[in-house]
């Protein structure tokens, strides 16, 4: 199994900050995901631990979209 890698050259033209599509929806989700508690550190000593805790934490943000809440359950609004 691979990791395809596309290399992006910034465009001297652009000043300022310039979104990159593919890597802006990576940032995202990483920031997202540090939204909880137990992936800002490596807790975990399994990597299956580590990626339950993913699928975990993107479940309760696809919940949150669909039911459309403004912010998670625990944090005040």
């Amino acid at each position: 199994m691979g990791i395809e890698v596309e290399i992006v050259e910034r465009n001297p033209a652009q000043t300022g900050f310039v979104p990159i599509p593919k890597r802006w929806i990576v940032e995202r989700a990483y920031g997202i995901l540090m939204l909880h508690r137990r992936l800002v550190r490596d807790y975990e000593h399994l990597p299956r631990s580590s990626e339950s805790r993913v699928y975990w934490a993107m479940t309760a943000v696809i919940l949150r979209r669909l039911t459309g809440a403004t912010a998670a359950a625990w944090r005040s609004t």
